[in-house]
C-alpha cells in the first residue's frame, strides 16, 4: 500500500515536531540509531543473562504505519499522563501515535520531559 504525498508531508512535518521537543527537552544533538531510530543520549545497559548493549535514553522512528517513541520509562506519573495523551497505543517502553494532531501536544512534551529525565536519573 503506497501511501499519499499530503500523508508523507504530514509524517515529515510531525517528525521535525518530534524532534524538536525532544531537543528542547534534552539539550542534546539526535544521532542516527539502528533500525531508523532518531536518539538522544546513550547509556549502557547489562542484563542478569549477560546480555549488554548501548541504547538511546529517548527517541522515536518514523514508521509506515504509525510514529515509535521510545519514551515510557516508568516514570512517575506516567500512567496519568498517557490517560490525558489522546488517542495512542503503548508497548513496554515504546508509546505508537498516528499523527500528531491525535495526540495533546503539551500531555506528549511532558511525557517526554518526565521520561527522560527518569532515565537520566536511573541510569546516572
Amino acid at each position: 500500500m503506497k501511501m499519499s504525498l499530503s500523508i508523507l508531508i504530514q509524517k515529515r512535518k510531525d517528525c521535525l515536531v518530534i524532534l524538536n521537543i525532544m531537543r528542547e527537552a534534552t539539550g542534546i544533538e539526535p544521532v542516527l540509531w539502528v533500525g531508523n531510530i532518531i536518539g538522544f543520549g546513550s547509556y549502557h545497559y547489562k542484563y542478569a543473562s549477560g546480555h549488554e548493549a548501548d541504547a538511546c535514553m529517548i527517541g522515536f522512528s518514523p514508521r509506515k504505519q504509525n510514529l515509535a517513541l521510545y519514551v515510557l520509562s516508568g516514570f512517575n506519573n506516567q500512567q496519568a499522563l498517557l490517560k490525558k495523551l489522546g488517542k495512542h497505543k503503548s508497548g513496554v517502553a515504546c508509546l505508537y501515535i498516528n499523527k500528531l494532531d491525535d495526540v495533546h501536544l503539551p500531555t506528549l512534551r511532558k511525557i517526554i520531559e518526565e521520561s527522560f529525565k527518569h532515565t537520566k536519573k536511573r541510569t546516572a
